[in-house]
């Protein structure tokens, strides 16, 4: 008993905390429910339900373009090769799609072996070529092994309104249109041709640039075996890829030192313009500095007043008091000479000695000399 009650409690526990977090699992949920994708390949006729017992009535052209209901839609077909499904055939399936309002396009391809015996060897085999028209979105529906002529029984089989083609005449197993049967009972729906596109001129490309596509699956590791190479040859397109390499090391080279030179050239310029500016300024302070009439000029001119002012000679007032009427300063004695040296002898005056006593009047004159 205490076993079931423990674990009715944890059943609850976990009932709550799945209620706290049912918005997001709700959610989750219902992002998950969405479909992806809508879009579904073409089924093939031979796998769908056979219609009704009602007799087959054709559409007229009138009604077809005026409109039909929704559970009567125009069946058009449309058939072909479909070898290396391109552009061109998508366009032709698109026009065949377009002709009516309400157009349900049937679409039939040729077996291997009756392509190869009216036309020639495929490049892609049936199932891939069934494979590659039932992802087109165009396609409602697909006929495996068509025939190569429309006969009536077909065409009643498949419940057929209307054959859309190029209007371009088909010549092909002794006939020179092999759609002349359907010109004539009015059931032709022409389309316009892709011009510039088609499995011949695809085929045209790869066997003109052979060498080009031997080398670049050889490069993606297919080997020569798979591609039916001799060994001489794949050792030929080995060292023609090296050599390409080379090429393009030295192309690429060629344009990287280009894009530098002329980034050196962008410098250069840059920096001669830089250069002539500066050299423009610096001549212009040079000729102010020490030009003709420079400031270096002035200078020297000023400096040379100033030195030859401070060496002339002073000129003394003429009412300059004279020696005599000078006030006699007074005399003082060398300190080198002691009381008891003898007097110096008398000079006479003319020599312009005065003995050993020099006064503050004899300063003043060697001042004045000097």
């Amino acid at each position: 008993m205490e076993a079931q009650s423990s674990s009715g409690m944890l059943l609850n526990r976990k009932r709550r905390r799945d209620g706290e977090n049912n918005g997001e699992t709700d959610e989750s949920e219902r992002l998950l429910k969405i479909p992806r994708c809508t879009v579904h390949p073409a089924p093939f006729a031979d796998e769908l339900e056979p219609a009704d017992g009602k007799p087959y009535e054709r559409v007229s052209m009138e009604e077809a373009k005026r409109g039909t209901p929704a559970n009567r839609p125009v069946r058009v077909y449309a058939d072909g090769i479909f070898d290396v499904f391109h552009s061109g055939h998508a366009r032709a399936l698109m026009q065949a799609k377009c002709l009516f309002p309400n157009t349900h396009l049937i679409v039939g391809v040729c077996s291997d072996d009756l392509t190869h015996k009216y036309k020639g060897f495929t490049v892609m085999n049936e199932d891939e070529r069934y494979d590659a028209v039932t992802h087109c979105r165009y396609v409602d529906e697909i006929v495996r092994n068509a025939p190569w002529t429309l006969t009536p029984e077909f065409l009643a089989k498949h419940r057929i309104d209307f054959v859309a083609h190029d209007d371009i005449p088909y010549s092909s197993a002794g006939s020179d249109d092999v759609y002349k049967h359907i010109k004539d009972a009015g059931m032709f729906a022409p389309t316009q041709r892709t011009e510039g596109i088609s499995t011949s001129d695809i085929i045209t490309r790869i066997v003109r640039d052979y060498d080009v596509y031997v080398r670049r699956n050889l490069q993606r590791g297919y080997t020569a075996k798979e591609l039916n190479v001799s060994f001489i040859n794949e050792k030929k397109y080995h060292l023609q890829e090296r050599v390409d390499k080379v090429k393009r090391k030295v192309r690429d080279v060629e344009e990287k030192s280009k894009e530098f030179v002329q980034k050196v050239e962008e410098k250069s310029i840059d920096l001669i313009q830089k250069w002539e500016e500066k050299s423009r300024e610096f001549i212009g302070n040079f000729l102010q500095m020490f030009g003709p009439e420079g400031a270096l000029k002035h200078m020297l001119k000023e400096g040379k007043g100033r030195m030859l002012q401070a060496i002339s000679p002073r000129h003394s007032p003429d009412s300059s008091p004279t020696r005599e009427e000078r006030s006699p300063s007074p005399t003082f004695r060398l300190p080198f000479f002691t009381k008891t040296s003898p007097p110096p002898s008398p000079l006479p005056q003319h020599s312009g000695a005065r003995g050993y006593l020099i006064s503050e009047d004899d300063d003043d004159e060697d001042d004045d000399e000097n």
